[in-house]
């Protein structure tokens, strides 16, 4: 922090003096999007607001926003711990993904455990033509070192993120890593079109799952991407998001090259989203629904989500699990690992 930085109302331009609900937030935008970062809960991003249209990608829960500090938890639900604070948006998700588990001796809980850690942060680069911050954080239960920097540019809708993962000690360790990225409203409704790369499989969950209740298509079987099998027999096309009140799922992309993509497009608003990122680090592709079938906790019928998450591991049991398939991310003694990732918002052709 800067007392004293150089101040800009124009161009790119970072704020850092922020806080919202308590929590530090930096700020980062140009002549085309704002985006919002929660330092002090994970670097979760809330508002990605395309300006042009005045329409924000990021989900937000009914519940939105919550500071973690705010509130004791009535019961020792490592689930909860997570989900009683999710506000939607996107999550940095290492080293465990899904419910609790165990490795080395540690125990971990929903999506833990950097998605609710304070991050240290620092303006990388601050001028007219490009912003830059750096963010890190070092897990508590294993000995890791996350740096991440988000860049912005003049002119670009774009984001990009560059990380990088440090093995801080001397013996190989094993992880499951995810962008917990989730579009809701009001740029997600039925009729959304998903789009990726052709021969795209989806692995589902298996037919004894405990994740959630049988959703659209039959479990324990694995689709060639967009079309799935229902319980009836009739094939369902996975790719256009159906109305309200339809059946929740959970399965996994698979078979991306190694510079992976996927476009979500509302053809109503005139307007898409592209994720590019690097499959050699995270190769599979989580795809959560939520269409308010789920009356139970925590959803209650509320809401018309869904997660594209990019991921390091499946299914989403924990790490345990993904040991035990081979599907977790591995890492040597000392060695570093990168990644980058690019979301871009861009309007329809008409």
């Amino acid at each position: 922090m800067s007392r004293y930085r150089p101040q800009r109302n124009y161009g790119c331009r970072i704020h850092d003096q922020v806080s919202y609900k308590g929590l530090k937030t930096v700020v980062l935008e140009n002549d085309l999007v704002r985006v919002s970062v929660l330092v002090d809960k994970g670097t979760e991003i809330f508002e990605y607001l395309y300006k042009p249209k005045d329409l924000d990608f990021m989900w937000l829960t009914d519940n939105g926003v919550q500071n973690p500090n705010e509130y004791l938890p009535t019961s020792p639900d490592p689930v909860a711990t997570f989900v009683d604070y999710y506000s939607g948006g996107w999550q940095e998700v290492f080293p465990n993904g899904g419910p609790t588990s165990a490795y080395l001796g540690a125990q971990f809980g929903q999506h833990g455990e950097v998605a609710h850690m304070p991050w240290d942060y620092e303006i990388v680069q601050d001028t007219e033509q490009l912003v830059s911050v750096q963010f890190s954080v070092r897990t508590k239960k294993l000995p890791f070192r996350l740096i991440k920097k988000l860049t912005l540019e003049l002119g670009s809708s774009s984001l990009l993120i560059e990380v990088q993962l440090d093995n801080l000690s001397d013996i190989p360790l094993r992880y499951m890593w995810g962008q917990h990225l989730a579009f809701g409203k009001p740029f997600l409704e039925p009729g959304c079109r998903i789009i990726v790369p052709n021969h795209v499989k989806m692995i589902t969950e298996s037919v004894e799952s405990p994740v959630s209740l049988p959703g659209r298509v039959r479990r324990g079987v694995t689709y060639d991407w967009p079309f799935g099998i229902a319980e009836t027999g009739d094939q369902v096309d996975l790719s256009v998001l159906p109305e309200r009140g339809t059946l929740s799922d959970m399965m996994y992309l698979t078979g991306f090259e190694a510079q992976a993509w996927y476009k979500v497009e509302n053809s109503a608003r005139g307007m898409g989203m592209q994720v590019e990122w690097d499959a050699a680090e995270m190769p599979c592709l989580w795809y959560w629904q939520e269409f308010g079938a789920t009356k139970g906790y925590p959803w209650y019928g509320r809401h018309y989500n869904i997660g594209l998450e990019p991921f390091a591991g499946y299914p989403t049991l924990g790490l345990e699990e993904a040991i035990r398939n081979d599907s977790a991310g591995a890492i040597g003694a000392r060695e570093r690992k990168t990644f980058r990732l690019k979301t871009s918002p861009y309007e329809l052709d008409r």
